[in-house]
Formats: C-alpha cells, structure tokens, sequence
C-alpha cells in the first residue's frame, strides 16, 4: 500500500458539499500542488483549488498526518462545492497527480485495518453501520463499531496470556516456593469461560439485519394471509374466500418501530390432503415454523408450543382464545405490533452487543479450549491456551481471515 488513493466520500452530487478523501504517502503533497500551500495539521482552511492553469473551486482543506488519522496514514479532506461538474473536475485533477489512484471499494477501510487503526470486528460493525437501516441496527453496529467487543478480547486476552505463563512456570520450576502450583488457578480459567460464554448469549446479529422471523400459521382459512398484508402494509398475499390459497411460503420484510421483522405466510395446516401440491406447501409452512423466531398461531387448537395466539376475524363474533384481532377494523392491530416490537427487542443487551456467525464460533472454540485447559495438567493445559490464543487472534482479524476480507471490504462504497 504505497500508492495513494482518493475517493468521494459523500454522497452522490448535485449536494451542498461533497468531501473528497485522499490518503496515502503522497496526500498531502497532492492537496499542496493543488494549492501551492502548507496546511496546518487538523485545521480546516479555506483556499482555492487550481490545476493546469484552472480554478477548480474554492474549497476547505483539512489535513490529517499519519499515524494519527483515520486509515494510519496521512490523509487529506476537500470539502467542495457539491455541483457534478465540479467534483468531476476535482476527482480528474486528483487522477493527474502522479502516485495517486481512485480507491477500490472500502479501500480506506482496509487501509485502517491494515495499520491498526481498528479490528476487523470494527471493520464488520463499520459495514453494519453503513447498512442500517432500523435504530436496532444502528445501536448494535455503534456498540461494535466502538470497541465493545473489542475491549472485551483485549481483556480475555490478558488473562490467556497470564494463565499461559503461570503455566510454564509451574512446568519449569515445578516445586520451587514462589511458584503457585496450577491446580490451584483453574478455577480462573473457569470464570473466565463464563465470562466468554456471557458473551455468546448476546443476540445474533443476524436477526437485526435479516430481521425477527416472524411465522403466521394456523388451518385453511384463519385469516393468516389478510393478517401478513396488514402488518405489512401492502398486499403481500393473494386474500380470496377459498381455503388453501396459499399453497406456498411468502415472505415481507417490515419495519416495525426500531425493529425489522420477516413475516412469513404460510399453507394453512390440516390433517387430511390427497393435494401433492397441497402436501408440500404444509411440509414448507411446519419447516418455517420450526425455524421461526415467534410464531402467530391463528385458530383453535394445534399451534406449537410456545406460539401466540391470535383471535383473528373478530369482527365476526367467532369465539376463540387469544388476542382479539380484526385485520378489517382494525381491531388488536396495535396491540400486536407492540407485542412484536417488545419481543424482538427481548434479550437485547444494555451495551448493545451482537454476535455474526463468525464471532460466535470463535467464542465458542475460545471457550471450549479454556474449559479443556482448567480440567488437564499443566503440559495439556499449555497446549489449550496456545489454541485459545489463535483462536483469538483469528476473532481480531490478526491472523487466519484472509480469504473474508475481499467480501467484508467489497461491502463498503468506494468512498470508505
């Protein structure tokens, strides 16, 4: 990485301003041929831009001398005039400066990696945030993004580091007085397995992103695809008086408040069918239910365990258990949703940890190592900590991450 690269880093023009990034070795000797100017470190100052004998703009230059920026190396920000022509015209001088490049896809992100700027659970939090779209989803990419997670493993990783060399004390000077021995310190490796497997208790992140997988069942008939088309907002689904509409799963993403959710509509269930079509919609609609986060059990009886029942047609005057609710009046409407919206934010924690796939296997690894370590002896146990040490190495991007980090950075705009 010894080029230097630049980029638009807000949004697309026409806009009040547009802010062009540079970074690389040779940042701040571009915004200075493009001025004739020194800058003053953090201190935004107004000048005009030229290039070629031309006026590009008059614009706010910010400069930002590595290590201490946000990518670990010198970095520059023009803050433009927002019209096409004139970040054209300031991006095609910037390409004429020699060492320089357009940025690839976060590029600038990589580059903090990189050098160190920030973890790769950081980097994953960054993407998150870019890709918010409900206030949830934002908490938990802020708390990743601001080293949650990250302040957790530097602490694991201390105690690894401790108990490892307790360990080969305790092998090299086996017997000698000020040496504890080891059986005596695996209650703290333990605890600190607790501490992690605390950790993995936080909710996934996925369910923020893909949203609570919310699954309407219940027989032919009960209302459930009029149900998904109310909560949704749309017509989703085809309603039609005729049992057994719905012969296949349909899905409607919805935001609900600070929460996304998936609703899903499903075949209506019944217990006798000749209908191959018909078969294979209730084997989808059970699978949904089985893999479903709640589920909305519409009609009298049945239901799996767990699911919340719904009075659905209460407008009219059938008589079942469960909340009273009219997709046509209205009625119960909004006591539904809040009862959606309460149980998606259940088990959230106060700090607003999540956990990808990813994270969630590595504590688990790092976890079960621990727990190996503190029920062996010290030369086993050894070995167990090494493992957790790479293992936590691996959750920091430090090692061992390579072929994911194309995709992870592909995910951000050239800008970033």
């Amino acid at each position: 990485m010894t080029d230097t690269i630049f980029a638009l880093s807000s949004g697309a023009p026409p806009a009040a301003i547009a802010v062009v990034r540079i970074s690389g070795p040779d940042a701040l000797n571009a915004v200075k041929s493009l001025t004739s100017k020194d800058f003053t470190a953090r201190k935004a100052t107004l000048s005009t831009l030229h290039y070629n004998g031309q006026t590009l703009d008059t614009a706010l230059v910010l400069t930002f001398p590595g290590p201490a920026s946000a990518t670990g190396e010198d970095v520059a920000e023009l803050h433009l005039h927002g019209g096409r022509a004139t970040v054209a015209a300031v991006l095609e001088a910037l390409a004429g400066i020699p060492n320089l490049r357009p940025a690839e896809p976060g590029e600038f992100t990589r580059r903090a990696f990189a050098n160190g700027c920030l973890d790769l659970n950081q980097a994953e939090g960054l993407a998150d945030l870019l890709a918010a779209e409900t206030e949830a989803q934002r908490r938990a990419a802020m708390a990743m993004t601001g080293g949650t997670l990250t302040r957790m493993i530097a602490g694991w990783r201390q105690h690894v580091l401790d108990a490892a060399a307790r360990i080969e004390a305790a092998i090299d000077y086996d017997g000698e007085d000020d040496v504890v021995p080891w059986p005596e310190r695996e209650d703290d490796l333990t605890a600190l397995a607790g501490q992690i497997e605390h950790a993995l208790s936080a909710p996934p992140a996925e369910r923020l992103s893909d949203g609570l997988r919310v699954v309407i069942a219940g027989p032919p008939n009960a209302g459930k695809s009029t149900l998904l088309n109310a909560l949704a907002g749309r017509e989703a689904a085809i309603v039609t008086p005729q049992a057994g509409t719905t012969r296949d799963i349909i899905e409607a993403p919805v935001r609900l408040g600070d929460v996304a959710l998936l609703l899903t509509d499903t075949a209506g269930l019944h217990a006798a069918s000749d209908d191959a079509i018909e078969i294979e919609g209730m084997r989808r609609a059970e699978a949904a239910i089985a893999a479903a986060d709640i589920v909305l059990w519409l009609g009298e009886g049945g239901g799996p365990a767990g699911a919340t029942r719904i009075a659905a047609k209460s407008d009219l005057g059938i008589q079942q258990t469960g909340l009273r609710l009219s997709a046509k009046t209205g009625e119960g409407l909004t006591e539904l949703r809040d009862l959606l919206i309460a149980k998606a934010r259940e088990g959230q924690r106060e700090d607003g940890l999540t956990l990808n796939r990813r994270q969630r296997s590595a504590l688990g690894e790092i976890a079960s190592h621990l727990h190996a370590a503190a029920a062996t002896e010290p030369l086993f146990a050894a070995e167990e900590l090494r493992l957790a040490r790479m293992a936590l190495d691996r959750l920091q991007g430090r090692s061992g991450v390579e072929d994911m980090l194309d995709a992870l950075f592909g995910r951000f705009c050239l800008g970033k």
